[in-house]
């Protein structure tokens, strides 16, 4: 090889190199969907994506969760408030939220319109070419299923993040008796059947084996003030109504952590290519099949040690 030749090589070479580099710091484009009021883990979820600088997080939307023996008869603004604290104890007013539906979609062609779904279609549409938005669902998929029935032409500009469903990875079979599905059963399955719409769910199967204990959530935030101490508060004040086993709450499943962490560390989790459901349109989707959670939890407390 000349030395010419090697010139260009090694150009070319670093020419790769740059933009492999300048891909992987780009941060992703985002739009959390939260069922907030609902539980606990959605908080958790929340405050760990905020300040991380892999994310551009444009904007939390409040989603319904009707279904809770709990519910009041807006679900949707208890989520709004409390992301409207979250996002005033931790100053970043910049960050978006509009307030989505309170009730799921009466037909799959006809979408609950709201300031949410409308929110969506016009930071969709503010993507570039070469770029998507990432939507992550943590609750009901009323307002990301009707932005689509609103407004189709959305569907090559996005990629959504769904935690929801159960699911046996060995044969392949989905069970939608799953809280965030049964929330609005028709939104998941606009979702599913929308054939070009990019789509990967976080199973309740797969995320339920990262669990927090207690002992460690007051070590690391009991007494620190500002938003760490609501954190604890909000494990320590709410009704856990769906079961009996572990009244002193010692353990707490971090579903929604488990799809916020999988997203910033690809690494830790497993995504695998798989079909959709029998009943809905034919189609592959990624399915969250495997995560370490050793690896998701100790990422979540290194960041929650910086703020």
């Amino acid at each position: 090889m000349t030395n010419y030749m090697k010139t260009i090589y090694t150009f070319i070479l670093f020419l790769l190199i740059s933009a492999f580099a300048e891909a992987q710091q780009k941060p992703i484009h985002l739009i959390i969907d939260a069922d907030t009021a609902n539980e606990v883990d959605d908080l958790f979820a929340l405050v760990r994506a905020i300040d991380e600088p892999a994310f551009n997080l444009l904007g939390i939307t409040s989603a319904q969760f009707h279904t809770s023996p709990q519910a009041t008869e807006n679900t949707v603004s208890e989520s709004q408030q409390i992301n409207e604290q979250i996002i005033k104890v931790m100053n970043r007013p910049e960050i978006k939220l509009p307030l989505g539906s309170n009730v799921p979609l009466a037909s799959m062609t006809t979408p609950s319109p709201s300031k949410a779904s409308k929110f969506i279609i016009e930071k969709a549409h503010e993507m570039k070419d070469n770029e998507k938005l990432d939507l992550v669902i943590l609750g009901s998929c009323t307002n990301v299923a009707s932005a689509i029935l609103e407004d189709p032409s959305i569907i090559s500009k996005i990629r959504v993040n769904y935690l929801g469903f159960w699911h046996t990875v060995k044969t392949n079979t989905y069970n939608k008796k799953e809280f965030n599905s049964g929330n609005d059963p028709l939104a998941v399955d606009v979702l599913l059947n929308t054939v070009d719409l990019e789509f990967n769910v976080m199973t309740a199967t797969t995320s339920q084996h990262l669990v927090f204990k207690k002992k460690t959530i007051d070590k690391q935030l009991k007494g620190k003030g500002g938003i760490k101490d609501i954190l604890v508060n909000r494990w320590d004040t709410y009704n856990r109504w769906w079961t009996k086993k572990d009244p002193k709450k010692k353990e707490w499943v971090m579903w929604d952590v488990a799809l916020i962490e999988a997203l910033i560390n690809p690494e830790y989790a497993t995504i695998t290519p798989l079909e959709t459901p029998k009943e809905n349109t034919k189609r592959t989707i990624g399915v969250y099949t495997d995560l370490d959670k050793k690896a998701m939890e100790k990422a979540f407390w290194k960041h929650l040690n910086k703020l």
